[in-house]
């Protein structure tokens, strides 16, 4: 799988990762966990690592947690969580949680989750990350409405990386906060890669254009190979319940990806729809 360095320690990261809203939110036991451990040794088995996660998530921390401690392969992923409350006892208390149920004594990433008391959290964010408990920091949202306020917390706090929703329906981060997190040396996660499923209602009964069958197989990988092409993102989060699905979408870290013109082509054909 192809991967992008994260910037503030040139570390590489694989482009494909795994979101885990809603979809990791199960009991823990019987077929729907049995289909969740196969997602995630596809994403090991196929180069990925990156794991996305949120005390918001109800369950989820705990099912990853599960699953990565049973395979006893946890060097093998890059796990990322959020705090998403408000002061600093009860996000130290929240984050220690999270450490708890992912079963991390180092947590790879803790975010922000949608700027929430962030002047509060990301110090005690760098504190752990002084003390080994976290590596890296990073702050979150996923609508065009808040890049204003992402990007003065990007200004005030300089985050390691970001987190945030773009694709080729939700283009609003290229104008100011990808090249932002460019010129700040900033990692760039990307959630709603598909936009709760509307990019694929738009093209059903479609077939790809000839002309993208030359890097892509499918829609889904049509969709993400526009994302991680950008040079501003890193990593882009797709969440699924269905391992032939993360099949498909692993296959997006694969093979050619598109030039600066023809992400344009993409766009403009998008525009038609």
């Amino acid at each position: 799988m192809q991967t992008r360095i994260i910037p503030q320690s040139k570390e590489s990261l694989p482009v494909i990762g795994l979101g885990t809203y809603q979809v990791f939110d199960i009991a823990g036991s019987g077929e729907e966990m049995e289909l969740r451990r196969e997602i995630v040794d596809l994403l090991a088995a196929n180069g990925g690592s990156l794991i996305d996660s949120s005390p918001m998530y109800d369950r989820s921390e705990k099912i990853v947690g599960d699953i990565v401690e049973a395979g006893g392969h946890r060097d093998q992923f890059f796990l990322a969580t959020k705090v998403w409350t408000n002061g600093k006892s009860a996000g130290e208390t929240q984050m220690a949680r999270s450490a708890e149920l992912l079963k991390a004594d180092t947590i790879d990433l803790m975010q922000v989750h949608n700027l929430r008391d962030v002047d509060v959290h990301m110090p005690t964010i760098r504190q752990w990350q002084a003390d080994g408990r976290i590596r890296y920091n990073g702050l979150t949202h996923y609508t065009a409405g808040a890049h204003r306020a992402l990007a003065r917390a990007m200004e005030d706090h300089k985050p390691e990386f970001i987190q945030i929703n773009y694709s080729l329906g939700e283009r609003e981060v290229e104008a100011r906060v990808l090249p932002m997190a460019e010129d700040l040396g900033i990692a760039v996660l990307v959630n709603r890669p598909f936009m709760a499923g509307r990019l694929f209602r738009a093209v059903r009964d479609r077939q790809l254009p000839d002309w993208a069958t030359e890097f892509a197989d499918s829609w889904g990988q049509f969709f993400l190979k526009f994302i991680v092409s950008h040079p501003a993102v890193t990593c882009v989060i797709p969440a699924t319940s269905k391992p032939q699905h993360m099949a498909d979408n692993l296959g997006a870290g694969f093979g050619v990806m598109p030039d600066n013109e023809m992400r344009q082509e993409m766009a403009a054909f998008w525009n038609t729809l």
